[in-house]
């Protein structure tokens, strides 16, 4: 999408003889306004998580939780392997290599 202004975006969409909607300006800074709040609350957030110290149970977590995401994601390709071996017809415990 191009880097068109308001005026040509309204321009393209309304027309030249349509009148301009209804507190268009008013609308426009308030999104503006929202979207630059939601972006310092998000730089706080990040601020905070540097800041925090990382405890040994912390760590222990986190390394927990990603351990067992790439457990469940190692079934579920195992299960998918299986299920396309069964719709091949091919035997899911020998390789096709072989």
């Amino acid at each position: 999408m191009q880097n068109d202004s308001i005026e040509t975006l309204l321009l393209r969409h309304l027309g030249s003889t349509a009148p301009a909607p209804d507190d268009l300006e008013v609308t426009l800074l308030a999104s503006v306004r929202q979207d630059a709040q939601e972006l310092e609350r998000q730089a706080h957030l990040v601020a905070a998580w540097r800041e925090r110290p990382l405890s040994r149970r912390r760590v222990l977590r986190l390394v927990a939780l990603g351990s067992a995401g790439l457990g469940v994601v190692g079934v579920g390709l195992e299960g998918l392997r299986r299920v396309e071996a069964s719709l091949l017809g091919q035997d899911a415990g020998k390789p096709a290599y072989s």
